[in-house]
């Protein structure tokens, strides 16, 4: 008989083990990977938010330049003109964005 209390206490030991050892396991290949994809994300977020409003503010100072500081060069008919090239120029810019985003040459700067 004492040899059977011995046995399940081993085996309650091991089973104990066992439990430890897959928490341990579950926590090593699941919480700490998507805590670091989480923060790797968040990251990302914030930086495409800041490089947004950067793009929208260097528009906005573009079309003021240009109305501003080019005399009537864009005066009467030619208002517009302003207007059309600060577009061109947002293309531009969302054309780069999408070719390094797609590019996996770009990505790897």
């Amino acid at each position: 008989m004492p040899e059977a209390k011995a046995r399940a206490g081993e085996t309650r030991d091991e089973i104990g083990e066992l439990i430890g050892l897959l928490k341990a396991y579950l926590l090593q290949e699941t919480v700490a990977p998507l805590k670091e994809i989480a923060r790797s994300l968040a990251f990302g977020i914030g930086a495409a938010i800041m490089f947004g409003v950067a793009g929208v503010l260097s528009l906005v100072a573009l079309l003021r330049a240009l109305q501003a500081e080019t005399g009537s060069l864009f005066a009467g008919e030619w208002s517009w003109a302003p207007y059309g090239l600060t577009a061109i120029a947002g293309l531009i810019l969302l054309g780069l964005a999408a070719f390094l985003t797609l590019n996996k040459k770009g990505a790897e700067l």
